[in-house]
């Protein structure tokens, strides 16, 4: 590749997003040194991106940092955490030259405004383009909502609106109508719910991001609680985008379920007590069943949840 080696990159390209905290050590050292915060748990997720399987190929490098910060805070919205920091890996292929990098260092800078680059590694590959992200952030202590926490009775809640990740990826294609954006907007950027937190900590018994499926994601909660699920897809929140592709199809059971099984909206997916006080800008889509298993509803009628999200192999 024509342009700076790879320690001018990391001069030029990313010591400016470590904001000159002292523990990145201006990304001269092979590692970072994280301090204590007395009162709070240190809270560490990690997701990677492959070209032509979590963004299209063809997209644009500054919208793949993006999203790749997003997906990663998604997490930490869905601990109660407050985002403080992260590490980055990538693997550049030989169609990704200087120019490229800058554009995906921008789009670092821009979405990552309140955190702080740490450290981390980039190589370079004969493959698609691979980023990894691994982010850190901080919780009262003991205070961090995990997936196991659900009872049977509690009631299940989500977020926002589901299925217009799933429907935005084809619109990203051109394959479905989509004539303000919106819909592939969502996809290629979604928005992490940050601002649910401090509700989700004092309110929820577990909570999920739902980036694989709702129905999958729902499920994961009531598995790791030992609990079953019991989810009425009727009750689904959704967009005007995705009231309009609903009301074209044929069977309306199988599309609210596509919906709910599609992922990529990084909303969040949680468990309340039946006496809860009402976190606003929920819905109340099921509950938390005894015994095991995801049982899904439209208008009352059992049908089959199919794999419900996305299989990671």
């Amino acid at each position: 590749m024509s342009g700076p080696d790879e320690f001018e990159q990391i001069a030029r390209l990313y010591r400016p997003l470590t904001k000159g905290a002292a523990e990145a050590f201006d990304l001269l050292d092979d590692a970072a040194a994280i301090p204590s915060r007395p009162g709070f748990d240190l809270v560490i997720t990690k997701d990677a991106m492959v070209q032509g399987v979590h963004f299209l190929s063809d997209e644009a490098p500054g919208l793949i940092a993006r999203k790749l910060l997003r997906v990663n805070l998604s997490d930490l919205a869905a601990k109660g955490a407050e985002p403080y920091g992260y590490f980055l890996a990538v693997a550049w292929p030989p169609s990704f030259g200087w120019s490229e990098r800058q554009a995906f260092a921008a789009g670092l800078a821009q979405d990552g405004a309140n955190l702080v680059l740490l450290g981390g590694d980039t190589v370079s590959t004969h493959g698609p383009l691979m980023v990894s992200l691994t982010m850190l952030g901080w919780v009262p202590a003991g205070r961090m909502i995990r997936r196991a926490g659900a009872r049977a009775g509690d009631l299940v809640m989500v977020s926002g609106t589901i299925g217009d990740g799933w429907l935005g990826l084809a619109a990203a294609r051109r394959e479905l109508d989509d004539p303000d954006g919106y819909l592939a907007d969502r996809y290629r950027l979604p928005t992490p719910r940050l601002d649910l937190r401090a509700a989700l900590r004092d309110q929820a018994k577990a909570a999920a991001d739902v980036s694989d499926g709702l129905i999958a994601d729902a499920g994961h909660i009531a598995r790791a609680s030992g609990a079953g699920l019991r989810l009425n897809l009727d009750r689904l929140p959704l967009s005007p985008a995705a009231h309009r592709w609903l009301g074209l199809q044929d069977d309306r059971a199988a599309a609210l379920r596509a919906l709910a099984s599609g992922g990529d909206d990084y909303e969040i997916v949680c468990a309340v007590a039946p006496d809860a006080v009402r976190i606003p800008g929920l819905t109340l889509i099921g509950e938390i069943v005894a015994g095991a298993g995801v049982e899904v509803l439209v208008d009352g009628v059992p049908i089959e949840p199919g794999a419900g999200g996305w299989l990671h192999s």
